[in-house]
């Protein structure tokens, strides 16, 4: 019987199958893994955690990623001598930037340019393979003003294409909400308990990238209108919860008007402090617009709803 370390991420059940959390990982999964392990080089063992979790759609029940026991469970098969992880880095955290590979594939492109309805149709494709996953960070990482962070909790990554050659325009991440926004919770007017038992009910679109050699007009808006239709069903169908309503937050000095020509409402701003800034110490530092989007008629009654 192959024993995967002793704590709650990685033990096997009395058959000896592996186990990570609480769930059984066949032969398929480990194959996948080890794929995941041996092509995405360059990250870190908690991204190759959140990876893994993401491919396989590994959950906690409120929504998150079991990153930390993913990890266990492959510092555990490492052991084992069952697959090769790369040295342990000095501590990472989540919302961290990351380092990200700079290939061939993520190189500029040529110029395209027109109205978005001369390009052909726009699609979303939603990133699941290693491949994929690599392109997704590279972009974000060289391409977007924030560069690539490890999203936090729950996240759902797109690449969008366009034409019938679907090329690659641009990538959107939507991942889990701000723990508190004034302007938002005043907006939805839920009680304390009320936020926390449906904060989960709200996603957040923290990414949105559109390639810089990539200039067609109203293509940004396009994307979102799709976005907004696809995202409930996508979501639900990977974290088995229903969100109501989408956030974003805009830094000033950014017009953010994509969003508005997409019908998103802007609430105000935020205290300027951040999600880490739990001292209060940056507070008015980078002030940011919200902005949210109902994906339902009726979504400010239900999370407001006991």
């Amino acid at each position: 019987m192959v024993r995967v370390g002793r704590r709650e991420g990685a033990v096997p059940n009395a058959g000896g199958r592996l186990r990570c959390a609480g769930r059984a990982v066949g032969p398929a999964e480990l194959v996948l893994i080890r794929e995941v392990v041996a092509t995405c080089a360059g990250l870190s063992r908690m991204e190759l955690a959140h990876t893994v979790c993401e491919l396989l759609g590994w959950t906690r029940p409120q929504g998150t990623l079991p990153g930390r026991e993913a990890r266990e469970f492959l510092e555990g098969l490492a052991a084992r001598g069952l697959l090769t992880l790369p040295a342990k880095r000095p501590g990472r955290p989540v919302g961290a930037r990351t380092a990200v590979p700079v290939t061939a594939r993520g190189d500029p492109g040529p110029p395209l340019t027109g109205p978005v309805g001369t390009v052909g149709p726009i699609a979303l494709a939603v990133v699941q393979t290693p491949g994929q996953h690599a392109l997704f960070r590279e972009l974000v990482g060289r391409y977007h003003y924030q560069g690539h962070a490890v999203p936090f909790g729950a996240s759902l990554r797109y690449l969008l294409l366009a034409g019938a050659a679907r090329q690659v325009v641009g990538c959107l991440q939507f991942s889990s909400p701000a723990w508190r926004l004034a302007v938002r919770d005043r907006w939805i007017g839920w009680a304390e308990a009320t936020r926390r038992r449906n904060l989960q009910r709200v996603v957040n679109n923290s990414r949105f990238l559109l390639l810089p050699w990539v200039q067609v007009k109203n293509l940004a808006s396009t994307v979102l209108a799709q976005a907004v239709r696809r995202l409930p069903a996508d979501w639900a169908a990977r974290y088995a919860v229903e969100p109501l309503l989408v956030e974003t937050l805009v830094e000033q000095g950014r017009a953010g008007t994509c969003y508005r020509a997409a019908n998103w409402l802007a609430l105000g701003l935020t205290a300027g402090r951040g999600r880490q800034d739990r001292a209060h110490a940056r507070h008015g530092a980078a002030p940011k617009t919200v902005l949210v989007y109902p994906l339902v008629a009726d979504a400010v009654p239900r999370l407001r709803a006991g």
